[in-house]
């Protein structure tokens, strides 16, 4: 249902808008998983069970005027009013407006846990912002009609004090004006500003904040300010409308244009009428945003071809050496564009538009904002590739034509969204015409097709500028689906990996490194017979210390790669190892007993490079949560972080020789002058030795688990943790200082997932 039925968030999920619900989609990069199919987790957001109502006035006097409208002798009022579902949303006898009309994905850092809210409108025009807090569940965190409603009553529908005084509500057109003010349309997130907040004690302070844009029937635009992180009603800063003065508008989008180091926005309007224009953001409130003086028209012609979908994409000019906004606008089978960029003279705006692309009008339009590259779809199952290639004065497209029919037969499509890093296309497609028949029932399915190869998405992460493999999962499964396949890394990827290693010796490349040796663990791993999910029938008991993970310092591998293989026979072991033709014809050509060894001792060499590579990473984080503990803490104080465990830790391996981390413990060291400020447990109050860094045993036996970016026992039955199962971590309480808190911010320290 709805205008855009796609969307896909920073954090690798795709909402699809349907009658009942928002489906969320989400895309996941599984480690612990041998199968080659796209992982995706399914979670969806209900529609509410009751019908928005727009608040126009007192409840009694609503009530009486609508019933005055129903029965009115003039038709043109009667009717009007019958017929129209923003007065009318439970239908009676009409269908009810059940579904969704349109959903925005947040920028990444928005909600408690660091990732994107959902903004959602329903059909019968209820905005609100919901947030996946708890991992299963969507919790709905405000309602922005309902809290817009009431400030306009508390202004009477006045947008400022000077207007005039409004009508009575028994007047019919004033009833239809004060419902056009509150019937959103569209809304978008802006990108995230951070200021500076000045404490009491003269601290500074980086306070984030996050615009919504709400595009109403009228032509207003409301701009909500965020708090970030945004919790609910209490982090709403500001709520200002503005006039755009655009007639019948149609579709809203962010300018977000920097120069110099100075951000500056505005909002890209389009009509149904066809003009399209920026509106400056006069944002008070707001600092460090700069707008524009006044409007800037990018079309005004009013040729009736109604504007469907706007994106602006942010791109560097080579000839002109600075950087510019691509303006792309989908108005009926053509696609207009404007770049727009500064220069001593002003503001340069070159415009055109593209024909020749569909024959039916666009229906979906998706930006993929690394590169530029645009993606257009008409209902006839036709996907347009726009690539935008500058030259001395403005820019040209080349344009190619991806047949969906060559991929899944007939089909018609009715919305696409590219992912964050271009890697897969989601298309919405129901069954095409078939011997010139149309299909009696309609199955919606969301296809992904892919859109660059493994080299490509290989290349894409070496040279990232994001460092980040949590923000590139796109990427990472394409690498990860190769890997599967051919049980091997390229030797291409190892070489260039190793280099970067060598290079600058990043943690980004050390995780990449990990990740990929996990895959190719899981590639050698023999499938399982029986279903995993299904439960087993036999009782089977095993003393606790003997259970995989329990007794092990160096096993990291919580999914299935524990270190039994160290207690079973070497014949047992081959059991649970998968022998596929390639892999045994590369590694031994000799029976089939002499090839099971060989691909053993394989597994227990990854197994084993694995383990280094955890641990590398595992004191790397150390060295930082060292770093922390010295600049915040002053001489001899406990800061509940078992410092002493941590640096003999660091330094009971002889091999580990690392001149900074020796420093830093020895600075640390003499601060706490002999102090050793151990933890104890909580239930025999023994000492907790640091002996291992995932868990922590008492001298009674007591286990605790510890939290990864602390290293704190988690003393309690309720921690979290990270979107992949990887790792421990555990609540933040009040009583920590501002510091820690921010520790227990971080994501996975071994695949940069975040944590829940």
């Amino acid at each position: 249902s709805g205008l855009e039925p796609l969307a896909w968030s920073e954090d690798h999920r795709v909402s699809v808008s349907t009658a009942r619900s928002i489906a969320v989609l989400e895309q996941l990069s599984d480690v612990h998983s041998g199968g080659q199919d796209m992982v995706i987790h399914r979670t969806a957001v209900p529609a509410p069970a009751a019908a928005c109502l727009l608040k126009v006035g007192p409840k009694k006097e609503v009530a009486e005027c609508k019933e005055k409208f129903a029965s009115s002798v003039d038709p043109t009022v009667s009717q009007t009013f019958m017929l129209d579902r923003v007065f009318n949303p439970e239908g009676k006898s009409l269908t009810p407006m059940r579904g969704f009309k349109y959903s925005s994905w947040s920028p990444l850092g928005c909600d408690a846990n660091g990732r994107c809210l959902l903004a959602a409108l329903t059909m019968d025009n209820r905005l609100t912002i919901h947030a996946n807090l708890n991992r299963l569940q969507w919790v709905q965190l405000v309602d922005l009609t309902e809290l817009y409603g009431e400030r306009l009553f508390e202004a009477s529908y006045k947008l400022c004090k000077a207007d005039a005084p409004c009508g009575e509500l028994g007047d019919f057109p004033e009833f239809q004006r004060r419902h056009s003010m509150q019937t959103p349309v569209r809304m978008e997130w802006s990108g995230i500003c951070t200021t500076q907040q000045v404490k009491h004690n003269n601290e500074c302070r980086d306070v984030g904040s996050v615009l919504l844009a709400v595009l109403f029937e009228n032509g207003n635009i409301a701009v909500w300010q965020f708090q970030l992180p945004f919790l609910g009603k209490e982090s709403i800063t500001s709520c200002n409308t503005i006039e755009s003065g655009i007639s019948s508008p149609s579709v809203l989008s962010w300018w977000e244009y920097e120069h110099n180091n100075r951000k500056m926005s505005g909002l890209i309007v389009g009509s149904a009428y066809g003009p399209v224009k920026i509106i400056p953001v006069n944002l008070k409130a707001v600092k460090g945003y700069f707008t524009l003086r006044q409007p800037v028209v990018l079309w005004q012609e009013m040729d009736q071809l109604p504007v469907h979908s706007i994106k602006c994409i942010p791109l560097y000019h080579p000839y002109q050496k600075c950087s510019c906004s691509l303006v792309v606008a989908a108005r009926g089978p053509y696609v207009f564009w404007c770049l727009l960029l500064i220069s001593k003279a002003g503001l340069n705006v070159h415009n055109s538009h593209v024909t020749g692309l569909h024959s039916l009008p666009i229906v979906s339009m998706t930006a993929d904002k690394q590169n530029g590259t645009v993606y257009t779809c008409s209902s006839d199952g036709k996907v347009r590739q726009l690539i935008p290639i500058f030259t001395d004065v403005a820019l040209k497209f080349e344009h190619q034509l991806i047949r969906l029919s060559e991929v899944f037969g007939s089909v018609r499509t009715h919305g696409i969204a590219v992912s964050p890093c271009g890697a897969y296309l989601a298309v919405i497609t129901t069954e095409g015409m078939a011997n010139g028949l149309h299909p009696v029932n309609k199955n919606y399915q969301v296809q992904f097709v892919t859109l660059k190869t493994f080299e490509e998405a290989a290349a894409q992460l070496l040279e990232s500028s994001v460092q980040n493999l949590f923000r590139q999962v796109d990427l990472t499964d394409l690498v990860r689906w190769k890997i599967l396949k051919d049980k091997h890394i390229p030797q291409f990827l190892q070489e260039a990996l190793d280099k970067k290693i060598e290079s600058c010796g990043s943690t980004y490349f050390w995780r990449f490194k990990l990740f990929l040796l996990r895959i190719l663990y899981q590639s050698m791993q023999k499938a399982p017979s029986e279903v995993t999910w299904r439960p087993s029938h036999e009782d089977t008991k095993i003393l606790i210390s003997d259970s995989p993970g329990m007794g092990s310092t160096e096993d990291d591998q919580e999914e299935g790669t524990s270190k039994q293989a160290s207690k079973q026979s070497l014949g047992d072991t081959g059991k649970g190892v998968d022998i596929d033709d390639t892999a045994e014809d590369s590694l031994h050509q000799s029976s089939d007993t002499g090839g099971r060894e060989p691909m053993v001792e394989k597994l227990l060499e990854i197994q084993a490079q694995i383990e280094a590579v955890e641990m590398h990473l595992t004191r790397e984080h150390m060295k930082r949560v060292l770093g922390e503990v010295y600049l915040h803490t002053w001489i001899t104080e406990n800061t509940s972080i078992p410092t002493r465990g941590v640096c003999d830790f660091l330094m009971s391996d002889d091999g580990y020789d690392d001149r900074t981390a020796r420093v830093l413990i020895g600075h640390i060291l003499k601060k706490m002058n002999k102090q050793t400020f151990p933890e104890h447990c909580s239930l025999c109050k023994e000492i907790l030795p640091f002996t291992d860094r995932k868990q922590a045993v008492c001298s009674n036996g007591h286990i605790w688990l510890r939290c990864f970016l602390t290293y704190q026992s988690c003393q309690s039955l309720v921690y979290r943790r990270c979107l992949l199962h990887d790792s421990i971590a555990r609540h933040p309480t009040p009583e920590d200082p501002e510091w820690i808190k921010r520790l227990l911010q971080g994501p996975c320290t071994f695949c940069d997932s975040p944590v829940f």
